[in-house]
């Protein structure tokens, strides 16, 4: 497998990456899988940072078409995302657009709440379509970029939890910059990632979310590619945000601030040293502990917790709500899934729960509708 090297700045071009941290033979996939455990890929996941920007950065990148082999149902299950949903349409709504091109709406399932609101032409652009939600949209099977050319004029170009699985920022501002005519919306949705490190959520960063990109970094680079800012919400307190920006021309656009790489290394690395106490504690309670012990999240959090260094030999199964990852094999791993339903008929089970802004939502349901009896450690 060869790895893309990722040797500037991803923001700002600048020459200047230092390494703060590696997981070594991380898996690069972080979905589930029929395939044997001898034909998982592995590689290294080195964080860099920039000194003039304090962008973290992965270093070296997966190739897409092995990163993405397969949707792995992200954004599709639970009630948390269906009100991130339609909370997004609700946000777009209040723009009234004539159309919309949506960059990375695979699963549909925005452009089927919007059209609970207004049935307006909708146009979905995604290497991996997935037409969950039987909308009416129009799917387009490919990849934004410089090449990318379609015939119709749109009048709103939207993406959700799209821009930080972006390799290149401020190319990918660059291609949309050109791509929407002047006068015309673009609105997004990204994940809160500076407080979900602040709260040191174990999914953050990853070989999907190779880039650290806050708040800070995206109102930067929104007014350099020509995007006036004109609203910008919270989805609950830990979640998302929400940005709308107007295509104009000549925005000024302010430097980033100089403080960055010491708030950012810092940060990044209170995260590190938090992680690998947590897992050192939970690798000592298995030793005094005689229950089932499993652990929730067919995902990358549960990726990182095991390289983190946490006891695979313990955990029974791996749960998760999701029915397509149900019976099949956490990729990187020889733990298989299964649906927490299993609880009903196990005496006191413990559940390890780290699924960040989740957490509550997947607990209720465990205590409320399967087995009142579970421990959770958290």
């Amino acid at each position: 497998m060869d790895l893309i090297e990722r040797n500037v700045c991803a923001v700002t071009g600048t020459d200047d990456l230092e390494p703060v941290y590696t997981f070594p033979d991380f898996p690069v996939f972080m979905g589930c899988t029929k395939a044997p455990v001898y034909e998982d890929l592995k590689a290294d996941m080195s964080w860099w940072i920039s000194r003039s920007s304090g962008l973290i950065q992965l270093k070296q990148l997966i190739p897409l078409e092995i990163l993405y082999p397969e949707s792995h149902g992200a954004g599709s299950v639970g009630s948390l995302w269906q009100k991130h949903h339609k909370a997004f349409a609700d946000f777009i709504y209040s723009f009234k657009p004539s159309s919309v091109f949506e960059i990375g709406g695979h699963h549909g399932i925005l452009a089927n709440y919007y059209n609970l609101l207004e049935d307006i032409p909708w146009t979905i652009l995604e290497p991996n379509p997935i037409n969950i939600s039987q909308t009416k949209a129009r799917f387009i099977k490919g990849f934004f970029d410089g090449s990318f050319q379609v015939n119709d004029s749109f009048d709103a170009i939207v993406h959700s939890h799209v821009f930080e699985h972006i390799y290149t920022p401020s190319e990918f501002m660059e291609h949309l910059s050109n791509f929407v005519e002047e006068g015309k919306l673009l609105a997004f949705s990204v994940p809160n990632l500076m407080v979900h490190m602040k709260k040191r959520f174990t999914y953050c960063l990853g070989f999907e979310h190779t880039v650290f990109l806050t708040d800070q970094y995206i109102e930067y680079l929104l007014p350099k590619y020509g995007f006036r800012i004109i609203k910008k919400e919270n989805f609950l307190e830990d979640h998302s945000v929400f940005y709308s920006a107007i295509k104009t021309k000549n925005q000024p656009f302010s430097p980033l601030a100089n403080d960055l790489y010491n708030r950012n290394r810092e940060l990044f690395l209170d995260y590190i040293s938090y992680h690998q106490e947590l897992v050192g504690k939970l690798n000592a309670k298995f030793n005094s502990c005689e229950k089932p012990i499993f652990l929730f999240g067919a995902h990358a959090l549960s990726q990182f917790l095991l390289a983190f260094g946490l006891d695979s030999k313990r955990v029974m199964n791996l749960l998760d709500n999701d029915p397509n990852k149900q019976e099949k094999r956490l990729y990187g791993t020889k733990l298989f899934v299964k649906s927490p339903k299993i609880l009903k008929d196990i005496k006191n089970p413990v559940v390890i729960l780290k699924s960040g802004v989740f957490n509550e939502e997947i607990k209720q349901d465990i205590q409320n509708n399967i087995n009142s009896n579970v421990e959770f450690w958290e």
